[in-house]
Formats: structure tokens, C-alpha cells, sequence
């Protein structure tokens, strides 16, 4: 059972939270692990950009299933952290994953980082891997994590480039439109003078984008990758009769056979790799 109405968040944060905390956090918390390997490639650049030292407070922001939360505790020995989401479910994962691997320093929280209370200057590194692109109003998210955040404490996120740097989201948007109009907007954060901007105005210092690419992973072949991806974004089709429908999945699966490798099955993706520091 949900337990989104206790969770405090702003106006413009409340469709994400019935997203997140509904269908689609049910589904990012059912295939977790698939999601943590589709983007395994980014995680050694990303924890030695974060520099995670043994005493360190780490808050990682839109934790999902906390992967990268409990990597973050197992640095910072000595220290903790704490990951929050929006969703309950994914919460739920995360709990149990870190109870059976034995990471005792860590917690995660049902919160919406834009208005949730932090205590000032109470975290050493503020991280997010892809979680930070949701915000309704991102200044003042970012206001927040950098009041949260000490004197001299680092901020490190991972966001995507423009969608036409990044091979697997224009491929499966086009496959599911199928033939009708391409939804083309990028996602947030997703260009670097909009970061630096951002950033800036909400108190950081020392802003850096470092453009990063990498493979993502899918599926060990053809039919575990369609399942995945179908599963995912299969509901664009719902409105299409049984032909333009499997019209769609046969596109889907022909391109996946394309994209097949030793290792499965794998598409292009391009991200940001964005260090700031609270002066």
C-alpha cells in the first residue's frame, strides 16, 4: 500500500510523486537490478568523481533501490548515508538489499528533496545518479541540497545529454511512436549552461560538465531485452490496434537483434557527469 499522502511535497513535485510512488516505482522496484545494470558502466567515473572519504555523510538524492547509496556506505566506513525517493516501493528494496548485504551505516527515506527539512551543512557529499532530472522547480531543489549541504561539501550527479546524443532513448521513442509524432524534448539538466546556471543561482561554486559516454545494457539477448523494454514502455502502444501493435514489437525486436553483442544486448548513451562545491 502507498503511503504518498504522508509524504510532504511541493505543488509542483506531485505528479512525480504519483508516478514514483505509483506504476512506475512499481516497476523500477520489480526489475531494480536491471535498471542497476543498464547504467554499471557509469559507476566507477561517477564514485571517483564523488571522492567518498571513510567519515564522510553521503545524501543520495532520487535513490531508487538504493544501489548507489549502499556503494556510497561501504566508502564512508566510518561515516553514513542516507538515500531518498519518492518511492515507496523502491524504498522497500532498498531496505531489504541492505539488510541481506549487511550494510549497516546506511538509511533511506520517503522525502521529497526539494522541501524535505535537512539539517544545515549535515552532509559532506550530496550525490544522484540520473535522480535529479524530476524537480519541479529545480532552484529551489537545489537550494535546499546546497543549504544541506557543509562548507566545502561536493555535489556530484549524473544527467543525460540531449536525446539525439543518446542512441537508446531516440530509438525506443520512435519505435513506440509508431508513426505517429516523436515526443522531442529534452530531458532536464540536460545541457551544461543550463546546469552552470542553475547551480550557480542556487549557491555553488567550482561547476564542472564532463561529457561521459557509455554502453547500456538491455538484456542478455533479443527476447530478454524485448520483455524488458516492452515492459517499460509498452503502454505508448496501448491505443493501437493488434497490427500497428505488433508492428511495433517486431521493429523493436529487429533493432535489438542489431544491437546484440557477446555480452547482450547493448545501446549508445551519452550523460553528464556534473562536480560542484558548496563554498
Amino acid at each position: 500500500m502507498s503511503e504518498s499522502t504522508a509524504v510532504r511535497v511541493d505543488p509542483s513535485n506531485e505528479r512525480m510523486l504519483k508516478a514514483w510512488d505509483g506504476d512506475d516505482g512499481s516497476l523500477w522496484a520489480k526489475r531494480a537490478q536491471r535498471f542497476n545494470d543498464g547504467v554499471a558502466a557509469y559507476r566507477d567515473l561517477f564514485f571517483a568523481a564523488a571522492d567518498v572519504q571513510s567519515a564522510d555523510r553521503v545524501l543520495d538524492v532520487g535513490c531508487g533501490a538504493g544501489q548507489t547509496t549502499r556503494d556510497a556506505a561501504r566508502l564512508a566506513v566510518a561515516g553514513s548515508a542516507l538515500g531518498v525517493d519518492l518511492s515507496s516501493e523502491m524504498l522497500g528494496v532498498a531496505r531489504r538489499l541492505a539488510e541481506e548485504e549487511h550494510v549497516p551505516n546506511v538509511a533511506f527515506e520517503q522525502a521529497d528533496a526539494q522541501v524535505h527539512p535537512f539539517a544545515e551543512a549535515s552532509f559532506d557529499v550530496v550525490i544522484s545518479r540520473h535522480g535529479s532530472m524530476f524537480f519541479g522547480t529545480p532552484l529551489a531543489a537545489f537550494g535546499n541540497l546546497a543549504r544541506a549541504t557543509r562548507p566545502g561539501g561536493r555535489l556530484v550527479l549524473l544527467t543525460w545529454q540531449p536525446l539525439r546524443l543518446n542512441e537508446w532513448i531516440t530509438t525506443f521513442r520512435t519505435i513506440f511512436a509508431a508513426g505517429r509524432e516523436v515526443p522531442s524534448a529534452d530531458l532536464a539538466l540536460s545541457h551544461p549552461r543550463e546546469i552552470e546556471e542553475l547551480l550557480t543561482s542556487a549557491g555553488y561554486v567550482d561547476i564542472g560538465c564532463t561529457a561521459v559516454n557509455k554502453p547500456m545494457y538491455f538484456g542478455a539477448d533479443v527476447d530478454d531485452a524485448a520483455e524488458f523494454i516492452v515492459e517499460q514502455h509498452g503502454g505508448r502502444l496501448a491505443d493501437l490496434d493488434d497490427t500497428a501493435r505488433d508492428g511495433a514489437i517486431q521493429a523493436l525486436r529487429a533493432d535489438l537483434a542489431e544491437h546484440q553483442a557477446d555480452r547482450g544486448v547493448f545501446y549508445g548513451s551519452a550523460a553528464w557527469l556534473v562536480e560542484a562545491r558548496r563554498p
